[in-house]
């Protein structure tokens, strides 16, 4: 029990509620599925409009059920990478400067600069679909489109504004310290720059989901874990630099690949 409150220190329901919620949404995300059917009569038990949102494709889905996959997406990948530093703040309710309040208001703020950009990536996803760049699974059918999407992220895995959002998130403590307000308007201020510095970290990596598939659950496994990694200072530099490597060789493999399979 001692090792528990020390990985999850108090707010027990809070932290049930925190991983129910990730737990739920990647159940909601394997619901969607192209190839996964639903049971008979499971609209009895539930609003027909919570199935509407899960039964289309990326390719013909409108903007609602985008969006609403992009936010699944946004909270089963990304609140997990962020719980070292939710767990960091959670230590500081121990004193006067923080409470479990302000811990719920700072996850809320991160969580809103995700869906900001889940709205993004929602437009983002109609208009590939509306001009005929997106097969069933969400995935770009355009070689060009893909091979420049893997380069850039890769060329953003060595750019400065990557650095400082990534230092920010491997050293929780420091950011808390250097950005610190008092009350409940303080820790949503918090918890909005917080995720702003995640969205600077991460927003490349996630925008990959157009090159794998957004519908693809086995990249957005292997994109959370391998964010989380990058956030942890002790794997972080390790991965970084490699992955920006990766990344630029299989763009140019991507892009080159037509044009060598054409000349020969």
């Amino acid at each position: 029990m001692r090792s528990i409150d020390q990985f999850l220190p108090g707010h027990r329901a809070l932290w049930l509620s925190f991983f129910a919620s990730v737990l739920l949404a990647w159940s909601a995300l394997f619901a969607m599925q192209a190839s996964f059917e639903l049971p008979a009569g499971w609209e009895d038990f539930g609003p027909a409009y919570l199935l509407w949102l899960c039964s289309g494709t990326a390719s013909d889905a409108g903007y609602l059920p985008a969006l609403f996959m992009w936010s699944l997406m946004s909270l089963a990948m990304m609140a997990p990478t962020a719980f070292p530093a939710f767990r960091t703040y959670a230590h500081m309710t121990h004193t006067e400067a923080a409470s479990g309040a302000s811990l719920v208001v700072l996850i809320a703020g991160y969580l809103a600069i995700w869906i900001g950009f889940s709205t993004v990536a929602a437009f983002l996803q109609i208009r590939l679909a509306d001009l005929g760049l997106l097969n069933v699974f969400g995935q770009s059918t355009s070689a060009v489109f893909n091979g420049l999407l893997l380069m850039a992220a890769g060329l953003y895995q060595f750019s400065s504004l990557k650095n400082a959002c990534l230092s920010a998130c491997q050293n929780p403590m420091t950011f808390f310290f250097s950005h610190w307000q008092p009350g409940l308007g303080g820790a949503a201020r918090l918890g909005l720059r917080l995720g702003a510095v995640c969205l600077g970290c991460c927003w490349a990596l996630m925008l990959l989901a157009f090159v794998a598939g957004t519908m693809n659950l086995l990249f957005m496994g292997l994109a959370m874990v391998l964010m989380t990694l990058e956030k942890l200072p002790e794997y972080g530099a390790r991965i970084s630099a490699p992955l920006g490597v990766f990344l630029l060789i299989a763009g140019a493999t991507v892009v080159a690949l037509p044009f060598v399979t054409h000349l020969i």
